[in-house]
């Protein structure tokens, strides 16, 4: 039996590469292998970090005889979803037209074409609460496969050609009015749980996208975007210990989490806690030292726990560790920090992914730049001139993965593109260094070529690598899932990333670029708010005035208040930079930043639509510009 996972970037992939399956990677290979035995595919997907994947590989595929009938009767694959997001959603799509329970491990049945004919989740050993026990799901499929093979092969042509043919995106529309966006805020604030905070019952998700919308409607949108979050720090989401979120908390009062930690929720998060911080010193409420101490622990958790040794973060850290010889799920975190002590700490998927540190380092040189951080702001810039120097390519391809300094062959998405875009505009901004808003630019302005040459794109952007290549070839690639849980989606980021562009004057085909994959996705957004909240938080930036504030001061890292009220200033961008800095800028292309000088001091030009106040030299006059 061939080891094909060993030396896999993915640690989820190399966590199975033990197991007596003959487990085949995502890829060519593995279909090839199908045709030429004539049998059914098995798609295992999962992540590192997932318990019940753990569970299952314990349970099922660690186990001699289940792994028999896998490798004589099916070709088993293994696929990690943060590493293959598009082969994820493309299964996910599949497995909703058989089970209504969809999740990880995802568990699918496919022929040598890739085409799903069944699907569910996991399987237990033995058969519990109606839930059939593995090795009887594969002895049906394979039955079904050499008794009824029309059958399953109407059903998979039935399962392909609906999704070819379904598309979540509406017609372009016109931006909503606030009113809209308004009565939006107000459907997500009737599903606040007013006793636990948070939305809905168990179990119960932090839905950061969703708050980052609430937070940028001002207003009591914005106080319950606060007071949700305050309440999610407050309970046992969060660890007390080092300050992190886990993933979900399975009742409705916070508690029992999954205890794994990922990359994605904590920086959007920090950059959340970090915006409502800037709203709370300009209110002067009594939360913001609740909101600081909260951003320092988060600050605290990406840097000490979830930073790899050799440059980027860990994509997650796992709920389980081994304690006295057995796994446990949860029992380190629930020893205070003593009893901690000699313990293992539970593993870290050390899987750098290029779009989640591109929201790490959005949110440290955020958060940074607020709370006066200069470690944050340093470890944002750090580690996105690595992803520069080790995740974009010579030839300017942007890879998607890679751990130890070996790359994913993964093909990198609009998620990686747009979020590291994001994240190095806000570097940018943080540090005052045009270089991040240039190469900001270039992943921008190769998503929006890339869109233009797919005459299918409904929003007008595209990775430029193009669709996974192993779905392409089988037909089976589907759109860019606008759709918004946990995260962002891809076309979100990647047009946020165009809005703030054309904000800092790279020119207007960035605005129209935003305003069109936004109006591509109104109607969706306004039909399921808690599903697209990064697109509500777009729509309601591209609604809101463009406000423009640049600070230009004689020395960099100078104490001054006009810097400080800078970056609390509520402005769509806010900079803070040296004369040589604001030439740099305007010679790069950016024209809010031509003709701004220190004065040999300070000066702050706060603009509307490219429209400037005479600049003004101290915290109070600026303040009193946004009166």
């Amino acid at each position: 039996m061939a080891d094909r996972l060993a030396n896999a970037v993915s640690p989820y992939l190399r966590a199975h590469a033990d197991n007596p399956v003959d487990w085949y990677p995502w890829g060519e290979e593995a279909f090839a292998a199908a045709v030429e035995r004539g049998v059914p595919v098995m798609i295992s997907i999962g992540y590192a970090t997932c318990h019940w994947c753990h569970v299952m590989a314990r349970e099922s595929f660690s186990d001699p005889a289940i792994a028999q009938l896998l490798n004589e009767r099916f070709v088993a694959i293994k696929v990690d979803r943060e590493e293959h997001p598009e082969v994820d959603g493309a299964y996910l799509a599949a497995a909703s037209a058989f089970t209504r329970q969809l999740g990880w491990p995802l568990t699918v049945f496919a022929d040598p074409k890739g085409r799903a004919f069944y699907a569910g989740t996991y399987f237990p050993p033995r058969a519990v609460g109606g839930v059939p026990a593995f090795r009887e799901v594969l002895l049906a499929v394979d039955e079904a496969w050499h008794d009824r093979r029309d059958e399953l092969d109407a059903t998979a042509s039935a399962v392909a050609e609906a999704l070819a043919e379904a598309s979540v995106f509406g017609p372009e529309s016109a931006p909503p009015q606030r009113a809209v966006l308004e009565r939006a805020a107000a459907q997500l604030a009737a599903g606040e749980d007013p006793v636990h905070g948070g939305f809905g019952g168990a179990p119960k998700f932090p839905v950061a996208p969703v708050l980052a919308f609430l937070a940028g409607m001002g207003g009591d949108p914005r106080a319950l975007a606060r007071r949700t979050l305050l309440r999610m720090g407050a309970s046992p989401l969060r660890d007390p210990v080092d300050g992190g979120f886990f993933r979900y908390a399975t009742r409705a009062d916070w508690s029992e989490p999954h205890y794994e930690r990922m990359l994605s929720d904590n920086a959007l998060l920090l950059g959340l806690a970090a915006e409502l911080i800037a709203d709370a010193r300009r209110s002067a409420s009594a939360d913001a030292p609740r909101l600081e101490a909260l951003a320092r622990d988060l600050v605290r958790f990406l840097l000490e726990t979830m930073r790899v040794p050799g440059g980027g973060f860990a994509s997650a850290q796992d709920s389980e560790s081994t304690i006295d010889g057995v796994r446990n799920e949860g029992g380190y975190y629930a020893r205070d920090r003593d009893g901690r002590a000699g313990l293992e700490p539970p593993p870290l998927d050390e899987k750098i992914l290029t779009g989640w540190n591109g929201l790490a380092i959005g949110a440290l040189a955020r958060a940074g730049a607020v709370l006066g951080d200069d470690a944050a702001i340093a470890a944002a810039r750090e580690t996105a001139d690595w992803l520069l120097e080790r995740h974009v390519t010579d030839d300017g391809r942007l890879l998607r993965a890679s751990r130890d300094g070996v790359a994913s062959t993964a093909s990198s998405t609009l998620e990686d593109t747009g979020m590291l875009a994001g994240g190095l505009i806000e570097v940018a901004a943080a540090t005052g260094d045009v270089r991040y808003a240039a190469a900001a630019r270039d992943l921008v302005d190769a998503a929006i070529d890339a869109g233009t040459a797919a005459s299918s794109s409904a929003s007008g952007f595209a990775a430029p690598d193009g669709a996974d290549p192993v779905l392409a070839a089988r037909g089976l690639a589907l759109p860019a899932d606008p759709a918004e849980g946990a995260a962002p989606s891809g076309i979100t980021t990647i047009a946020d990333a165009a809005r703030l562009l054309h904000a800092l004057g790279a020119g207007d085909r960035y605005r129209d670029a935003a305003e069109r994959a936004a109006s591509a996705l109104v109607d969706p957004a306004l039909a399921r708010p808690i599903a697209f909240g990064g697109t509500l938080r777009l729509l309601a930036d591209l609604d809101a005035p463009l406000v423009q504030v640049v600070t230009v001061v004689a020395a960099a890292g100078a104490a001054s208040e006009l810097a400080d009220e800078t970056r609390q200033h509520e402005a769509s961008v806010a900079v803070v930079v040296t004369d040589a800095q604001a030439a740099a800028f305007a010679e790069a292309g950016f024209e809010l930043f031509e003709a701004r000088s220190s004065g040999g001091d300070a000066l702050a030009y706060r603009c509307e639509a490219f429209v400037c106040a005479l600049p003004v030299g101290d915290a109070d006059r600026l303040r009193s510009l946004a009166a």
